[in-house]
């Protein structure tokens, strides 16, 4: 089993409509509702890999019963949502089918108590015992600790269950310093925890503070991992236009699926890459198109780098 963290579960909805403009009434041509939240869309995409995955975070209010509610329709998903008073929010995605541009709007999320934040850590640690690895991902919502994502990771390094930590900011910074296994930043979160605007040098510099492998997602241009065993770039082969909501957590799946299958880095690249492209060619945000994924995985390119010591 592989557990996923969603502290902010969400309930995503994606509106399709002819042209967004600003200021303008707009009528909306498709509703999707799904249940959401980065750990959730790996969730997703782990269980259509094959994986058996069981989903934690918090779920509150009537939004958070429609994201339980949904998550029973997935295959292969456990629900091991912990409840909460407050309710969980929502997040919008508009697309504009003119252009194919998407406009995503972020509820904050909901408020935990001290009392909720401690059930969940109980709850934490003993979904660790079957897990085969877990991914900590997404923000933190109000009244979680900044320092929540390394404790969860000293927690599951005790278990000697591997570790994927996925966030940005503060709560990035100090993970990192508790040695996750893999962090998955892009390249404006590496940016901003390391002070380099050069990929490969902050890549070196967040090793250098803890963390065991880091997978750096340059957007169009691929992936750029850095890890103990070697340091590569993975490339798609061609620009994929769509969505690009949830692609990273489409990555995350591949890399944490390649992980648990014990496939060498260079595989689990590809497959991270391939999910991802297919993710954006999808038409609900979130999703990932099987056909591109089989299609795009082959003509991956991944080069080892000769100058990353």
């Amino acid at each position: 089993m592989i557990l996923t963290v969603t502290l902010n579960t969400a309930l995503d909805l994606t509106y399709r409509v002819r042209s967004l403009r600003p200021h303008a009434s707009h009528r909306v041509s498709a509703v999707a509702e799904r249940p959401g939240g980065k750990g959730v869309n790996v969730a997703r995409v782990l269980a259509a890999l094959g994986h058996e995955v069981t989903v934690t975070g918090f779920a509150g209010g009537g939004t958070g019963r429609e994201v339980r509610d949904r998550l029973t329709g997935i295959p292969g998903v456990a629900d091991a949502l912990v409840p909460i008073a407050d309710a969980t929010r929502r997040t919008i995605a508009v697309v504009d089918e003119s252009t194919g541009d998407t406009t995503q709007l972020n509820e904050p999320g909901p408020q935990v108590t001290t009392a909720e934040w401690d059930a969940f850590q109980e709850a934490y640690e003993g979904l660790l015992g079957p897990a085969a690895a877990v991914a900590l991902c997404g923000s933190l919502p109000p009244g979680v600790p900044v320092g929540a994502y390394a404790g969860l990771i000293r927690a599951a390094r005790s278990a000697g269950v591997p570790v994927l930590l996925d966030t940005s900011g503060e709560p990035l910074r100090r993970g990192v310093a508790a040695r996750p296994d893999i962090v998955k930043p892009n390249a404006d979160e590496l940016a901003e925890l390391t002070g380099s605007h050069e990929p490969l040098r902050a890549a070196r510099d967040v090793r250098r503070r803890g963390a065991q492998a880091v997978v750096a997602s340059l957007g169009p241009q691929g992936l750029l991992a850095h890890t103990p065993e070697g340091h590569w770039r993975a490339t798609p082969p061609s620009a994929v236009h769509g969505n690009p909501t949830g692609a990273g957590d489409s990555a995350v799946a591949g890399l944490l699926s390649g992980l648990v299958e014990r496939l060498p880095w260079p595989d689990r690249l590809t497959r991270a890459i391939a999910l991802s492209a297919a993710t954006v060619a999808a038409p609900t945000a979130g999703e990932f198109d099987r056909a591109t994924y089989e299609k795009l995985r082959p003509q991956v390119t991944v080069t080892k780098e000769t100058n990353a010591a």
